[in-house]
């Protein structure tokens, strides 16, 4: 294991090399005609958000020599790749029909440049950190020519950049591509073309601290505000639902039975509990260390996603924070491995006294094995394609140091702390030694049509959030209310929690004593409706494409998973509590 001053070291530089950028009104000051930092970043088909090329992959004026900006792990991974451009843009100068290049397109690359405008190719730069997007050109269908003489393409050779500015700072940039100085690049022949541009700078009274608050008009409009809250209000209608439901069943049911139960005599065999197999309960589960990996691997997930939200909510996490999101993950993930190794071992250290190593040794593996296969099939998919979501090796090395040298370690950390800190379970019924036969149980009692309740219930209460999440996405809609996601994400934790409870009173009612796993299932399947509406959403979407199915399958695969995992884990949880809980009064044999 290494050392504790060495594991500080890398974590040091790790820090250092993940160049975490996030403005500030300190940053980003200008004097009338000082260089304002621009970049070209990628081309790719407006509605494939994941296929995505280098810019100079198109025939564009290219600058001599192409300089790539050194980038983060995060922006890698989002697949930026900034480069210098032939564009000067100087801080309140304005530029007129300034000349860019001139070329003489080929056959060649026309074809290229006509099956970018096909598929609705667009660009996307950085201004002084802010993003702009054009088109690079339009389609229009012929529909004057006898006959249908078929579509004619049009490339944008003059770009408008629209600047604002208060003071000595950039507070928004935008793009346009002129249909009115467009080249006619219908005919498969040379063309001589003129690529020009110009910048207009004008003041604006917003602050330079406001400047990203344009992303966030489209999550405040009203119709957006009426679907966050009435999928906030339906959240909570259930939750009141389901909480009259567990009080009356508490009442009228359980509290009885318990009552029954602790003043029967051991000859009465017609008392409820009496026939609950209060014997079998609390006996280990079957793949005992799986099932606590799970648990370790969920509760290190929970606290990832819950420290993400918390950077959201303060501001440290925004949109087209370029990468900012992606370092945050990455890093947390390795670090949070404390978690999950600590939960894992203390789980198991419960009911055994050796092997808390292989539940560790699970928990390293449960989500990183499959998210790496994917990852690596996903990377061979884009290099293939040349699309620059795709990895290049020196990213990957980073990874895998990141996860050997960091997680890897923090995990058998966390689970050596667990394991020596591990409290004695202390079961309220006696076990005994052979398990008592479960009865057929009817169709509604079994695993599948519990996991369908389980997973449909807390789901109805997260559709409407779900859509707005994949179309910011897989889409063009910003999703910048990170107030609202924590808002949702605290009610369908509780309706997890009271779901669980309910199954798994309707479980021991039926004298079925194995609970544990089924719990896990019941509140994870959650997860699996949410990939159903993953797969509703790109049919009715207008992604297409081998490469953007594969990353949009791949990745919403992945995050599912962990979904399942977390609700699996609160779900294990809560149904642990209750179950001691309910036996807590009951007296032993």
């Amino acid at each position: 294991m290494a050392k504790p001053h060495h594991l500080f070291l890398l974590l040091l530089l790790l820090c250092a090399t993940l160049e975490f950028s996030s403005s500030s009104p300190s940053d980003h000051l200008y004097n009338v005609g000082e260089l304002v930092p621009l970049f070209v970043n990628k081309v790719g088909p407006f509605n494939n958000p994941s296929e995505t090329y280098e810019y100079y992959d198109l025939p564009f004026c290219t600058p001599d020599p192409i300089v790539r900006k050194k980038e983060s792990l995060g922006e890698v991974l989002n697949g930026d790749r900034l480069s210098n451009a032939l564009y000067e843009f100087k801080f309140r100068v304005d530029k007129i029909d300034e000349t860019l290049c001139q070329k003489n397109l080929t056959i060649d690359q026309i074809a290229t440049f006509k099956r970018a405008i096909n598929r609705d190719f667009y660009f996307q730069f950085y201004l002084d950190d802010l993003p702009l997007w054009g088109f690079i050109g339009k389609l229009e269908e012929d529909g004057w020519t006898p006959g249908g003489g078929g579509p004619n393409y049009y490339l944008f050779t003059h770009v408008q950049f629209d600047v604002l500015y208060n003071g000595n700072r950039i507070i928004q940039v935008n793009a346009f591509g002129d249909p009115n100085r467009a080249a006619d690049i219908t005919k498969d022949v040379g063309v001589d073309v003129k690529f020009t541009y110009s910048v207009i700078w004008n003041a604006t009274k917003v602050r330079f601290e406001n400047r990203m608050d344009r992303y966030l008009r489209a999550s405040l409009m009203p119709v957006h505000q009426q679907v966050h809250w009435f999928s906030f209000v339906n959240s909570i209608v259930i939750i009141l639902l389901l909480i009259g439901l567990l009080a009356l069943l508490y009442m009228r049911h359980l509290r009885s039975d318990l009552k029954k139960y602790s003043n029967a005599n051991e000859e009465d065999n017609e008392v409820g509990w009496k026939s609950l197999q209060h014997g079998d309960v609390f006996r280990p589960p079957p793949n005992s260390s799986l099932l606590f990996a799970v648990v370790g691997t969920g509760t290190q997930l929970l606290i990832l996603l819950c420290v993400l939200l918390f950077l959201a909510l303060i501001g440290t996490l925004y949109p087209y924070n370029r990468g900012g999101l992606l370092n945050w993950l990455v890093l947390l993930y390795a670090l949070s491995s404390v978690f999950a190794g600590y939960t894992a071992a203390s789980f198991h250290g419960l009911f055994a006294e050796n092997g808390w190593e292989r539940s560790a040794s699970l928990a390293a593996i449960l989500y990183t094995g499959p998210v790496f296969v994917v990852a690596s099939i996903l990377n061979i998919v884009a290099i293939s394609y040349r699309a620059t979501i795709g990895l290049p090796f020196g990213s990957i090395i980073v990874i895998l140091v990141l996860l050997t040298f960091l997680a890897i370690p923090l995990l058998a950390f966390g689970g050596v702390i667990g394991y020596r800190f591990r409290s004695k379970f202390q079961s309220s019924s006696a076990t005994k030694r052979h398990p008592r036969d479960i009865q057929q149980l009817a169709w509604y009692r079994r695993t599948p049509f519990l996991m369908f309740i389980g997973g449909l219930v807390p789901f109805s209460a997260i559709v409407l959030q779900l859509h707005q999440a994949y179309a910011s996405m897989w889409g063009y809609k910003i999703y910048t209310l990170p107030s609202i996601l924590f808002a949702t994400f605290i009610p369908v934790i509780l309706i997890i929690a009271l779901v669980s409870i309910g199954l798994t009173y309707i479980q021991l009612s039926a004298e079925d004593h194995e609970w544990w796993w089924r719990s896990v299932l019941c509140g994870g399947s959650t997860a699996i409706f949410m990939f159903g509406y993953c797969v509703y959403f790109y049919v009715r979407s207008n992604m297409s494409g081998f490469l953007q199915l594969s990353f949009f399958i791949g990745y919403n695969a992945c995050l599912c998973y962990a979904f399942f995992l977390i609700f699996g884990a609160i779900s294990f949880r809560v149904s642990l509590l209750f179950v001691r809980h309910i036996y807590h009064d009951v007296k032993r044999e």
